[in-house]
Parts: C-alpha cells; sequence; structure tokens
C-alpha cells in the first residue's frame, strides 16, 4: 500500500490538490427539494451478478463526490450513497446534516473481489479525501462529514488498521491521519436525487468546479483501474 501511494506522489500531492479545490463550496449548502425513496436498506445486492461480491463502506466527506469517483472502478458493481454509524433509525438528509444524528456520510460498493481487492479500495480511499481532518473536508464540516471505514469482517478491521498505521509512520501526510475504524452495523440509502448526483447533475457549478477536477485527476492516477 505505501509503495503504491508513494509511486502516485510524495506526501499525496494529489489530495492535496483535491482539498484545495474542496474549499470553494459545501456539499450542504446544495439540496434539493425532491422526496425520499426507498431509504431503509440495510444491504445493497445487484441481482444482475451472478458471481460471488463483498461489500465496503466508506465516509470521505460528501457522499457526492465519494460516489462518483467509486463507480468508475473496474470490478465495482454499485456505489450507492447513504447514511452509517449514528443512532437515529431511517434518518433523513436534513436530519443527518444537523450533525446531531451519528451518521456519517458513506457510500456502500459491492464490488467483485477477483477483479478489484479491498487493499485496492483502500488505496482509492486513502489518496481521494483528507484523512487528517477531523470531521471535516473543506467547507463541509460536521461529523457527517467524518473520515470513516465502517468494516465488515475482521480482515477488513485489519487491512484499515494496519495502512493507516503505515500510513501515520511513512509520513505519507504532513499530519496525523484521524480517520475513525468501526465496525459495520447499518446502511441507510440516502435520498433518491443523492444516487448518480454527479452523472445526474454534471452541469450544476458543485459538480464542475468540486467534483470533476477530483474525477478528472482520479482518472490520471488510478487509469489502470478504471472501467472501459
Amino acid at each position: 500500500m505505501i509503495h503504491l501511494l508513494k509511486q502516485h506522489g510524495v506526501k499525496l500531492v494529489f489530495t492535496g490538490v483535491l482539498v484545495t479545490m474542496a474549499t470553494l463550496f459545501s456539499c450542504a449548502q446544495k439540496q434539493n427539494a425532491k422526496k425520499n425513496i426507498n431509504k431503509d436498506m440495510t444491504t445493497n445486492t445487484n441481482g444482475s451478478v451472478n458471481t460471488p461480491t463483498d461489500t465496503a463502506t466508506f465516509g470521505t466527506g460528501c457522499f457526492w463526490c465519494t460516489e462518483a469517483i467509486f463507480q468508475q472502478l473496474d470490478g465495482v458493481y454499485s456505489a450507492t450513497s447513504g447514511y452509517s454509524g449514528g443512532h437515529v433509525n431511517n434518518p433523513s438528509y436534513k436530519e443527518v446534516c444537523t450533525g446531531t444524528t451519528g451518521h456519517a456520510e458513506v457510500i456502500q460498493v459491492v464490488y467483485d473481489p477477483k477483479k478489484i481487492t479491498f487493499d485496492e479500495l483502500l488505496e482509492v480511499f486513502w489518496q481521494t479525501h483528507d484523512p487528517t481532518t477531523l470531521n471535516r473536508q473543506g467547507n463541509d464540516v460536521g461529523p457527517q462529514y467524518r473520515s470513516v471505514v465502517f468494516y465488515h469482517n475482521n480482515e477488513q478491521k485489519e487491512k484499515a488498521e494496519k495502512y493507516k498505521g503505515e500510513l501515520d509512520k511513512s509520513g505519507a501526510f504532513n499530519n496525523p491521519i484521524v480517520t475513525e475504524i468501526s465496525p459495520f452495523s447499518k446502511f441507510y440509502v440516502a435520498e433518491n436525487y443523492h444516487q448518480d448526483y454527479y452523472n445526474q447533475n454534471g452541469s450544476q457549478p458543485y459538480c464542475n468546479i468540486v467534483i470533476r477536477p477530483k474525477v478528472e485527476k482520479f482518472k490520471k492516477v488510478f487509469k489502470d483501474k478504471l472501467k472501459h
């Protein structure tokens, strides 16, 4: 993991550029009045997939940006925006944005482990957000925007903790990593208008100024891992 990250640039310059861009806008300021549909889903499956799949759950700040990146990885069948890690059942976006429900904005990734490994997903996770800012990504501030890995089994837990420790020791980031590593419990699918947000709203200012630069830089760094 450390070797792979260093191949992409000392001190993760890529992440630094992304964080600078993200400070221009705040995800929480961009809301939509559409109603919530199908948000109480604790698992995410794809009926058309016949091969065994695994699931990963990551929080890297605003889930619009995270979804736009992970859905492009070869071997990822779905990247669903939602909420995890809180104490309120069936939370709405409005409730989560108050920062009082305990939830983080996350994506739940269903993937083929024969095509892309959890290690590779972690590599993308570490490089595409700033894991050193507590409860914050750019102008998005609050516990709902925390950096977090919700592990689904002991193997995911051990790998996440191992790589977090190795990255801290290597000095890959200028500041200590504050990423939370917690057991997965429930995942609530976010309102429909949050799903596939970048692809559906690419002309909006937030998408053009914040998400698009992240996606383009991600494509350059991880071009060998993209869907064709």
